[in-house]
């Protein structure tokens, strides 16, 4: 009799594959379906060929290639189509069956599809993947979340084709219920949306104003790199800075047009610190500068009327190159910190018991955003586990102090000849508000008091008392219900 597939595996994209492979690699027999069925077929019959794969060209046939209970994950388009292929494989599945959604789902439709697949007995799991094609062939980092009664049973598949960290810890634990899993993974893209944006302010600003060339810029990476900096992103920033066109014999970065693209992430994560009351600006100017890049034809015709001044360098350019790997550094920090508080607010509002020091450990290899600072990160949530923010922590603390003068000196310069940083300066705005022990909020909420009779807290009454003054002199005395979004 044949063996049983160990999982079942809905969508064969770029990610779907690898990720098939890699757990067939790993031991596992692999049971797979595809929408469109000649792509199960060509797979079977190609890199899966003399595998423990199993091809399949109905979920019906998918669910009865499964051992019990059966574990069903799903690669596809979020939304709709999740939905769609847990509505046709429901009735082929029993009671303690499994599904897990593996791609990039809203956080709020994992909470719906664990609560509504909770009452007919089966157990859904929502996790974030991130590593793209490579990490998902040789070790992505997993971030599950849903039913918890689910994750002895997933547990060995996920920690076996999970990445490992240097210690050889996998990058994949339990984060927690409902939709716990896909929220850190919808917080881990937010930080990769500000940590690219940082690294092109900072080659914009080596580019444009210092002058360097694509040769030099390598350099200046592959030197980075080796230091505080190390981390994925920058290291294939270094690799790109060296690629040459065959058509050409140009350098690829000098002829790829200036709009980047986004798939929503980055957004739902801006969306969720307004929905919490959480300050993300750096990861929203990220979105933001996205968005400003996709106008290309305007910002073209804008260049020809809008005058700004001169971008002419006069100083030392070794000394500035190492001014904005500080500011890199101290932006990154602080990019880090409102990943972080948004995830502490999440925790909060929904009742999920988020292990911060563990979520560094799952970002440490694998994904996108692994760097080697995430060491130092854990460390910071294991000393402390209660840390209301990352700059408060003595390490992050003292790095910050050192790179302060350089970060100041990077964004005025900035700002001086007219290169746009909004990722550099939206942090060092975040870092000065935060260290302010008094802020000009008071004005704010007494214009709202005067327009709207919103009531303020004085400074020398306790916390919690509201009050109103009769700023037109109308005599009267009804306030406006006080209440925060």
């Amino acid at each position: 009799m044949t063996k049983k597939a160990d999982i079942g595996f809905v969508g064969l994209a770029v990610m779907g594959e690898n990720l098939v492979l890699n757990m067939e690699s790993k031991g596992f027999t692999v049971a797979v379906f595809n929408r469109t069925t000649e792509k199960v077929d060509k797979f079977v019959g190609g890199r899966g060929k003399g595998k423990k794969i199993i091809g399949c060209h109905s979920i019906e046939t998918l669910c009865k290639n499964l051992e019990k209970p059966r574990k069903i994950m799903i690669m596809v388009k979020a939304g709709n189509p999740v939905d769609k292929i847990i509505k046709t494989a429901l009735p082929y599945l029993e009671e303690g069956d499994i599904i897990i959604d593996g791609g990039n789902s809203h956080f709020s439709d994992s909470v719906r599809r664990t609560g509504d697949l909770a009452e007919r007995g089966i157990l859904f799991v929502g996790t974030g993947i991130s590593g793209g094609e490579e990490g998902a062939l040789k070790g992505p980092s997993i971030m599950p979340g849903g039913a918890p009664e689910a994750w002895p049973h997933v547990k060995p598949v996920f920690q076996a084709v999970a990445a490992k960290a240097p210690d050889g810890s996998p990058c994949c634990e339990w984060v927690g219920k409902e939709g716990a899993g896909h929220f850190v993974k919808m917080v881990h893209n937010g930080i990769e949306y500000g940590d690219m944006q940082m690294i092109c302010e900072a080659y914009n600003l080596m580019k444009n104003i210092l002058g360097l060339t694509p040769e030099e810029l390598h350099s200046v990476f592959d030197n980075w790199n080796k230091g505080e900096l190390d981390s994925y992103l920058i290291e294939i920033t270094r690799d790109i800075f060296k690629e040459k066109d065959p058509e050409t014999g140009k350098y690829v970065i000098d002829i790829v047009l200036d709009t980047a693209g986004q798939k929503g992430t980055g957004k739902w994560t801006g969306e969720s610190g307004l929905d919490l009351g959480i300050a993300i600006p750096t990861i929203a100017e990220a979105v933001f500068a996205r968005c400003v890049s996709a106008v290309k034809e305007e910002r073209v015709e804008a260049s020809k009327v809008l005058k700004g001044p001169g971008t002419v360098f006069e100083g030392n350019k070794k000394e500035f190159i190492e001014d904005i790997r500080k500011a890199l550094y101290a932006s990154k920090i602080c990019s880090y910190a409102q990943g972080y508080q948004l995830m502490r607010a999440a925790a909060h509002e929904y009742g999920w018991k988020l292990n911060y020091g563990e979520i560094a450990l799952m970002w440490r290899s694998g994904c996108i955003i692994r760097a080697k600072f995430l060491g130092d990160i854990k460390s910071a949530f294991n000393k402390k586990p209660d840390l209301a923010n990352l700059l408060l922590d003595p390490f992050f603390n003292n790095i910050i102090e050192g790179c302060q003068a350089s970060w100041r000196k990077v964004v005025a310069k900035a700002l001086e000849l007219g290169v746009p940083v909004p990722a550099f300066s939206s942090a060092l705005c975040y870092y000065d508000s935060y260290r302010s022990a008094v802020l000009p909020a008071n004005l704010l909420q007494s214009q709202r008091d005067y327009f709207g009779a919103h009531t303020y807290e004085r400074i020398d009454r306790p916390r919690g008392q509201f009050f109103h003054t009769d700023w037109c002199k109308l005599g009267g005395t009804t306030t406006s219900s006080t209440y925060e979004v």
